[in-house]
């Protein structure tokens, strides 16, 4: 894997396992992060500090970014010292971010005016399955491209599903996480009636998860809500953001995800509750403060 030279941009939730996972496959990497302290660590491992996206760029094969949504991903590929204009003819771009399909095929356009390829590769799952190589990649692109990345994304991940063109990845993740979005507002409404109710919290739950509601989703977001534990395994503000696109990618289809507005309009009120930075599953506590108003 050494003669494979790869650029991570973004040391986030997800990056620093994406991170670590590369390291651990003896890729040579570069990696860029906004807070540089976050780059640190990884020296020790072998990374290489680029102190601008353009700086780790030069020279990589890959260049994977795994930013936060569109405004973040446009500033680190085609901002200044982007990624795009540093990049080595013949290079492949990797966006693994949840963004917005449109932003995607614009960034595919841009790429291939520059003699690059893109590929759209965002990934299932949270922190700990970043950190364990538990990803489930979602792409969108070129076979051959897909077939060079491969190694680093099995590096990185369990699965790997070719969707189709560029643009299919960032598609099939924004429903994904609409489902889910949806599931956890729903979620925390119902916990929040079962403890006002009156009924053995525990008892109901063990109801619901081993009945039809019932999904590892459901199983995880409500053993934190119950426990109260928001140690950030995907960041509240981001499914808000997640459910923004969802329902701007649909609407430009004649589709009206009414569910995905009522759940965001929850993960809203959480951010304005200052929940933002903290686990989704703490979208409960803003209900849980309204109901004993």
């Amino acid at each position: 894997m050494k003669d494979t030279s790869i650029a991570l941009l973004g040391l986030g939730t997800m990056g620093v396992g994406m991170a670590a996972n590369l390291l651990k496959a003896g890729f040579s990497l570069a990696v860029y992060n906004r807070t540089s302290s976050r780059s640190e660590p990884f020296v020790s491992q072998g990374a290489r500090i680029a102190h601008t996206p353009a700086d780790a760029a030069r020279n990589a094969q890959i260049i994977i970014s795994m930013l936060s949504d569109d405004a973040a991903s446009r500033a680190v590929w085609t901002g200044p010292n982007g990624a795009l204009e540093a990049a080595d003819k013949g290079a492949i771009l990797v966006e693994s971010s949840t963004v917005s399909p449109t932003w995607v095929m614009e960034l595919a356009a841009l790429a291939a005016k520059a003699g690059v390829q893109l590929i759209d590769a965002p990934v299932t799952g949270s922190r700990v399955h970043a950190e364990g190589a538990q990803l489930n990649f979602l792409v969108g692109g070129d076979e051959t491209a897909v077939a060079t990345v491969m190694p680093a994304f099995q590096a990185m991940g369990k699965s790997v599903t070719h969707l189709g063109p560029v643009g299919s990845g960032a598609k099939l993740k924004l429903i994904n996480n609409f489902l889910c979005g949806v599931q956890a507002a729903s979620l925390a409404e119902a916990l929040v009636w079962i403890e006002r109710s009156g009924l053995d919290r525990d008892q109901a739950l063990q109801v619901l998860r081993s009945g039809a509601p019932g999904s590892p989703l459901l199983a995880g977001l409500s053993a934190r809500m119950t426990a109260r534990d928001y140690t950030v395994n995907f960041l509240l503000k981001l499914m808000s953001k997640d459910l923004e696109y969802a329902h701007h990618a649909a609407a430009e289809l004649g589709i009206d995800l009414t569910t995905a507005a009522n759940a965001r309009a929850l993960f809203e009120n959480a951010v304005t509750s200052g929940y933002g930075e903290q686990d989704m599953s703490s979208v409960v506590e803003s209900l849980r403060a309204s109901a004993q108003k």
